[in-house]
């Protein structure tokens, strides 16, 4: 009698990457408050993800005086979108750590929690290059947009007509529409892994 064929050892599970038209992957991260948010509880919402390096000169622009995420969250959080920070510098990078994030709230006003991801594994797999780099995830879960908050960084037109990427898919999704442009190339300092 022959012995029987020995079982093969199941493959180690692969981290899903972050995908436009696929679900987002899920995670798990706590903000400068000490707040655990897990994406996957958020389902039913859209959700913003903006990388986020208070340090950098891109992100001083955006949320500071006239830029363009001055004021931007809260219309958003106020029509039931769902804002996340995310800083997934290494602890010793610029603008890395709870302590300066936390003060960062305060410097810019921020109405949104900042996520903090020290060791870069949810960056890495939302493979997020940029401070603004954001994403947008459905209602259903599903990554609907990956790229550039819009095409002016430090608030310079790279071609007419200026194109806020992020609100013009934000209000797609609000209207029950689907995002026209899911991808465009990102801007702004190198994330600091």
């Amino acid at each position: 009698m022959d012995a029987p064929a020995p079982m093969a050892t199941p493959a180690a599970p692969v981290a899903a990457e972050a995908v436009v038209g696929q679900a987002a992957p899920d995670f798990t991260l706590t903000d400068v408050s000490g707040v655990s948010h897990t994406l996957s509880a958020y389902k039913g919402k859209t959700v913003v993800l903006e990388w986020f390096n208070p340090d950098c000169p891109f992100v001083k622009y955006a949320h500071g005086q006239g830029g363009p995420l001055v004021g931007m969250p809260k219309t958003w959080i106020d029509q039931g979108v769902v804002w996340l920070a995310i800083n997934s510098g290494a602890e010793g990078k610029q603008g890395a750590g709870k302590e300066r994030n936390a003060a960062a709230v305060g410097e810019y006003g921020m109405v949104n929690p900042v996520l903090i991801d020290a060791d870069g594994a949810v960056g890495r797999r939302y493979a997020a290059k940029t401070t603004p780099h954001m994403f947008i995830v459905d209602a259903q879960g599903v990554l609907v947009y990956d790229g550039a908050l819009d095409n002016a960084p430090l608030g310079k037109v790279e071609a007419e007509p200026r194109q806020d990427h992020v609100v013009a898919a934000l209000t797609a999704l609000v209207a029950g529409q689907p995002v026209a442009q899911g991808r465009t190339q990102p801007y702004g300092c190198s994330v600091k892994y």
